[in-house]
This record gives C-alpha cells, structure tokens and sequence, in this order.
C-alpha cells in the first residue's frame, strides 16, 4: 500500500494584486485503493491543490509538506512526481501540435518504465483500452488532442490513466462539460483502473453527478483554502440538496 499524505499545506499565487494565499492549511492522507472526493465552491482552492501535487511552477508553497511514501513530493521535478506513480487529469487538457497519440502515450510509458514497452502486446493494450472508452482507433493517429471536443480530451486523459497505472490519479473536474453517456464512460475508465491496479483517486468536483458513478469513501469540503467538513458518501448526498451556503459567508460578494 502507497500513502500520499499532506499536512498543513499553504500555497500563493502571484496575481495583479500581488501574492495571494489560495491554500490555507490543507491536511489530508489518501491510500491506494481509496477514492476521495474533493468538492466546493468555485474560488476555494480545489484545483490549486491538484496543480501543487503536480508541481505546477505557477503556485507557491510556503509552508507544509506533501509525502508520498515517506518521500518530499515537493524536492521533485514534475517528471520525478510522474515517475513515482503521481498522474494528474487536467481541467483544460492542452494540446501537443506535431505528436500523436501513440507517441505520447509510448514515449510517456518508455519514461515511467525505464525501457519502450514491447510492440505487440503495448499495440493491443492501447487499443482495448480505446475500445473500452470507445474512441474511434483514428485518433490515435492524431495529434494529442489537438481538434478534439471536450469529451474526447476526457477520455484520452482516461486511456492515460488506463495505460500509463499510476499510483495516485487527480482528477480535476473530469466531469466538467461531460454529457450524461460521456460521463458514464469516463467513469467506468476510472473504475477499470482502481479496481485493475488498486489507484488511489483524489476526485476534484462541483457537483455531485460523477460520484453516482465513482463512489467515493471519503468526501472534504474545501472552503477558503480549508477544509471545513469530512464525512462519507453521505455528505455528497447533503451537499446536493443544500449546497454549500452553510459554509460560506453571507456577506460575501458571490463570484461571477
């Protein structure tokens, strides 16, 4: 079993008003083989906590500690973390002109493994796993998500994670600009890889949709940075009838 632990994170950011605090003492420990829903409200920190796992150079973390298996997540370089079994499923996944799919996705597996995989069985892999989340076998003749819709950048995240068997995956708002097939489709993918290799995910979300599909066992509210409650599938199930007025002040100004 692989433990990923944070302990009391605090992370800025550089904006046009000068250094701002997003994360303010983030505490949390997954294991592998567990799902943990991250949720809240828009501006609360939940992507700023996936991109500083990642090592993402744009956040600054001034204080706390981020472990995996006993091991400084924060002296590795984002290839470090990648190599160690950390993957990160974007928001906004980016496209890469003039390389395709199958490059990346055998280029990316050579470095994780220290050696190329072999031909035939790396071919059959790949494609089942496109058939399972049923991607026309075209794209992976295309270049890495370059022309793709919304969903297809999803699922190729997805036959990432299928293929490449992280450890731990973050997967940051996959649900968002899903259609209802689409994200069943996702979903499964996710499940295939848990149950296939015993993945740890940490499940970055708005909404409560995708966890009728991936049900976590832990669900964190985050707000302003902290953590301000914990519980079980239960409290998704709350959260969908009252949403998360109950933590927010009132006075505040709501964001656009």
């Amino acid at each position: 079993m692989s433990v990923l632990e944070i302990r009391d994170l605090h992370v800025t950011v550089e904006t046009e008003a000068g250094t701002t605090p997003i994360l303010n003492g983030i505490t949390l420990t997954m294991n592998t083989g567990e799902t943990h829903a991250i949720m809240g409200p828009n501006g609360s920190g939940k992507s700023t906590l996936a991109y500083t796992i990642a090592g993402h150079p744009k956040y600054t973390v001034t204080s706390g500690s981020i472990t995996f298996d006993g091991q400084d997540v924060l002296e590795m370089s984002v290839d470090e973390r990648a190599r160690a079994g950390l993957f990160l499923a974007m928001q906004y996944p980016v496209e890469i002109p003039g390389v395709t799919v199958t490059n990346f996705l055998r280029t990316a597996k050579t470095a994780l493994d220290g050696e190329a995989p072999a031909i035939r069985s790396w071919t059959k892999d790949v494609k089942q796993a496109m058939s399972n989340l049923r991607m026309d076998p075209k794209f992976a003749q295309r270049n890495v998500n370059e022309g793709f819709s919304g969903g297809e950048k999803k699922r190729h995240e997805i036959l990432q994670l299928e293929v490449l068997k992280p450890k731990f995956a973050v997967l940051d708002e996959t649900d968002s600009g899903l259609d209802v097939d689409a994200l069943k489709i996702v979903s499964e993918g996710v499940n295939r890889a848990k149950e296939a290799t015993g993945l740890g995910v940490l499940l970055i979300t708005h909404y409560t949709r995708i966890l009728r599909y991936i049900r976590p066992d832990f669900v964190h509210v985050v707000v302003a940075g902290k953590i301000v409650e914990e519980g079980g599938p239960e409290l998704a199930d709350r959260l969908e009838e009252e949403g998360y007025d109950r933590f927010l002040d009132p006075t505040a100004p709501v964001e656009a």
